[in-house]
């Protein structure tokens, strides 16, 4: 699958949005899927965007297309967690790091990635980056620590920590024997994991649908946050595939029986969170 052309249905508002947005500490937007826009005043991080219409039947995109990366005109840093085509997909962030910026991502990313044409970035955009690793982007630090994706050759979680807080993505990690360890490093404001149902997807390569499962259930990741230690559990990726797609509401009972996370962030496209106050920040103009 090796789409080139990025079709926006929601035209350039959310972009706009997001540039327009100067925020006192770090604001968050969801992109859908498993992708996030990590932003404060003076930095812009994007991380797993994927911005493609998809390939049906084996991937059915249920959500639309949130923005055109080539309208974006901040990027100071694009982060991959894992080599699968909606996580590295060279059409979504390629436009993003056009102006400059760094790629970081696993070597897997740039030596086995899904996704079969040009990777869009030059050499020296291209960061290497493994479980252990620290670096700094603007006003960002961030950490790189493992995850527990049996389907990814070399899957990474991120904890990004700013004056304002600490965020953490942990890609489409399932529960990690890493995460009590994370959970006791950091301090984390706000966490993001990804949710999905058991369900029937059809296999290309096979020619057959079948069971799978891709993500955690609402059950794991409810373990995966107390492990953690997160004051505020984000779920992402249920509303991006048919076949797997999830209810985050349904959390709200598993949560109350641990003592974190503390509170639940249900987000949908489009939806912006800050990082250091609870609640979900719709979106203010519609263009």
């Amino acid at each position: 699958m090796t789409e080139d052309t990025i079709h926006s249905t929601w035209g350039d508002w959310l972009v706009s949005e997001i540039e327009q947005t100067s925020p006192d500490g770090v604001s968050i937007w969801y992109l859908g899927c498993n992708g996030f826009v990590v932003r404060s005043a003076t930095t812009t991080l994007y991380i797993d965007p994927y911005f493609a219409d998809a390939s049906p039947p084996g991937l059915v995109r249920m959500i639309p297309v949130p923005m055109n990366p080539i309208d974006a005109t901040e990027c100071d840093g694009v982060l991959t967690t894992h080599e699968h085509i909606d996580h590295m997909h060279p059409p979504s962030y390629g436009p993003l790091l056009d102006d400059g910026g760094m790629l970081y991502a696993p070597s897997a990313c740039y030596e086995s990635a899904d996704y079969h044409g040009d990777l869009r970035v030059n050499e020296d955009q291209r960061e290497v980056i493994a479980a252990g690793d620290s670096f700094t982007v603007g006003d960002f630090k961030v950490h790189v620590r493992g995850a527990n994706d049996s389907d990814a050759i070399e899957p990474v979680s991120y904890v990004i920590e700013h004056d304002t807080g600490t965020f953490f993505h942990g890609g489409d990690s399932k529960p990690a024997a890493e995460f009590e360890a994370i959970g006791d490093e950091f301090d984390i404001d706000l966490g993001v994991l990804a949710i999905g149902t058991v369900g029937r997807v059809y296999h290309e390569a096979e020619n057959e649908t079948r069971s799978t499962k891709w993500y955690m259930t609402t059950s794991e990741s409810v373990e995966a946050a107390n492990a953690l230690q997160l004051d505020r559990f984000l779920p992402s990726h249920y509303d991006m595939w048919k076949g797997v797609l999830d209810d985050p509401k349904s959390l709200h009972e598993d949560v109350a029986s641990f003592e974190y996370p503390r509170s639940l962030e249900i987000v949908r496209i489009g939806d912006r969170v800050d990082l250091d106050s609870t609640g979900v920040v719709p979106p203010s103009s519609h263009r």
